[in-house]
């Protein structure tokens, strides 16, 4: 649905977005553009955080929401996972089955079309990964987020890395922009009590890099909350 493993924010917090048509397709057309137009942060490589979270995990089934050019989901295929791939651009869609093939991942890698608004892929997980799943469109990410939680198998794990805070390059672009605190992220999950456990819930500092090559410190909620079994 949005961007993967970006280090600059463009994005927003959870809105009652509709579910029109219209809608569904402005956001596909303005996700399009962006990958139609080469800006594809994260393809070749895993997020950081997300990779050394996962890491220690055994092999299971994965699902990748907002996969974009798929980065995390070669690096859990490359490592036995099979993965499905959701996302909203058919041209990161495609990179991505590119990529897999080019890998010989085909076999592990499966990739679905959904405008995560309107439809969301059938089945249960044993990790259910939301990397940056934010967007600067109107999108229900509060609504997602829970369907994110059902979407987990019994002892299976579900880990959110969203942006935190804006770097000083992206604030006059998104000079209102108020991002969720990570417990206000774990609160919207509306976990049922007793039925998980959670692992992190915390803010982590990173160094990003800007399009002009400046740095700055900048802010990321994790969260990893684990369905018992």
């Amino acid at each position: 649905m949005t961007t993967s493993h970006s280090s600059t924010p463009a994005s927003a917090p959870a809105s009652a977005a509709g579910t029109s048509t219209e809608a569904s397709e402005d956001a596909q057309q303005f996700w399009e553009k962006r990958y139609q137009g080469g800006t594809q942060p994260g393809r070749g490589r895993p997020n950081a955080v997300f990779a050394g979270l996962v890491a220690g995990l055994p092999a299971g089934a994965a699902l990748d929401l907002g996969c974009g050019p798929g980065g995390d989901t070669l690096w859990l295929a490359g490592r036995g996972w099979t993965v499905t791939a959701v996302d909203i651009s058919p041209t990161a869609l495609a990179g991505v089955r590119a990529d897999a093939d080019a890998a010989g991942l085909e076999d592990r890698v499966r990739t679905e079309h959904h405008d995560l608004s309107v439809s969301f892929p059938e089945g249960r997980f044993d990790l259910v990964s939301a990397q940056f799943l934010q967007t600067p469109l109107a999108f229900p990410r509060r609504r997602v987020l829970r369907r994110a939680a059902e979407a987990v198998a019994p002892g299976g794990l579900l880990l959110i890395v969203e942006h935190a805070s804006v770097p000083p390059w992206g604030r006059a672009a998104h000079p209102d922009l108020e991002l969720p605190t990570a417990a206000e992220t774990l609160t919207g999950l509306a976990l049922a009590e007793g039925e998980w456990t959670v692992e992190i819930a915390e803010t982590r500092h990173r160094e990003a890099t800007g399009p002009d090559g400046e740095t700055a410190t900048v802010d990321d909620n994790v969260i990893a909350v684990r369905r018992r079994a």
